[in-house]
C-alpha cells in the first residue's frame, strides 16, 4: 500500500460528520490516511484545517457555510492549503512560529499567535525537538481538540486496542499537556477522529503510550520512518 498518494483525488470519503463540522479523506487507501477538516466557527464561517483537495469537496464544505479561513497547523501539512485559499479568496493562516509552510503555499499568508481568527480555537505550540513543529488547537465552546501530528488513528500510529495512538517519538517524549483537555471529540491529521469517549481515548494514549513503545517499535517503526522520510523530502 502507498504511504502517500500524490495523484489528484477523484472523490473523497467522509471520515466524520457532526453538526459543526466535516472531516474527509481524499485518499482513503493510502497508509498515512491524511485527514482534512472543515469546522463551523463560533461566528458562523467555516475554517479549513490542513486541507487536501478532492473532486466535490467544495460542494460538501458549502453545505456548512462560506469559507472564512484556511489554517495549517503542522510544518509538514501545507498540502493543498494554497489552492483552497485561492478559490475562496482568503489567506492561509499559519502560527507565527511554524516553519516551512509559508514557502510551500501559493497564496497570501497571515501569521497569528494563540487565537485563530474568529474560529473559537486557540492554538498551542508543540515542538518537542528540532524539526518537529505543530499547533494543537482547542475550542472550549464544543470541546473540539485537533492534534495534527502527535496523535493519529491511521495504522502507523496505533497498536493493540488503542483507538488513538501517539506518534512513535511522542511515546517516548509524552506530551502530557494534552491531559489538560477533556475533549468531546479529537480530530487528527492522519486517520478518522474519535468522538466516542474521546477523553478516555486521549488519556489512554498519553498515559500508556510509553509502556506500549516496544510493541509500537516492532509493529510501526519501519512505516513511521518511511512516512517521516517522505514528508521531510517535500
Amino acid at each position: 500500500m502507498t504511504m502517500y498518494d500524490r495523484s489528484a483525488s477523484a472523490d473523497f470519503v467522509v471520515a466524520a460528520d457532526w453538526d459543526r463540522g466535516l472531516s474527509w479523506l481524499s485518499h482513503p487507501r493510502e497508509t498515512a490516511r491524511r485527514a482534512s477538516h472543515a469546522v463551523v466557527a463560533d461566528d458562523g464561517g467555516v475554517w479549513l484545517f490542513d486541507p487536501l483537495d478532492a473532486a466535490g469537496i467544495d460542494d460538501a464544505v458549502a453545505e456548512l457555510g462560506s469559507v472564512a479561513g484556511v489554517a495549517v497547523l503542522s510544518a509538514y501539512h501545507a498540502r493543498d492549503a494554497g489552492a483552497f485559499a485561492a478559490r475562496h479568496d482568503v489567506p492561509v493562516s499559519i502560527p507565527r512560529w511554524l516553519p516551512r509552510v509559508a514557502d510551500r503555499v501559493d497564496a497570501p499568508v497571515e501569521r497569528f499567535d494563540g487565537r485563530l481568527g474568529d474560529s473559537g480555537f486557540r492554538v498551542r505550540e508543540l515542538a518537542p525537538f528540532p524539526g518537529w513543529s505543530e499547533g494543537v488547537a482547542h475550542r472550549p465552546s464544543d470541546d473540539t481538540l485537533y492534534v495534527p501530528e502527535s496523535l493519529g488513528t491511521a495504522s502507523p500510529y496505533t497498536v493493540g486496542d488503542e483507538r488513538l495512538g501517539l506518534y512513535l517519538t511522542q511515546r517516548l517524549l509524552t506530551p502530557r499537556f494534552l491531559l489538560d483537555y477533556d475533549p468531546e471529540r479529537v480530530l487528527v491529521g492522519h486517520g478518522e477522529g474519535v468522538s466516542r469517549e474521546a477523553t478516555a481515548a486521549l488519556r489512554d494514549a498519553v498515559e500508556n503510550g510509553r509502556r506500549r513503545l516496544p510493541r509500537a517499535l516492532r509493529e510501526n517503526g519501519l512505516s513511521q520512518v518511511r512516512a517521516a522520510a517522505t514528508a521531510m523530502l517535500e
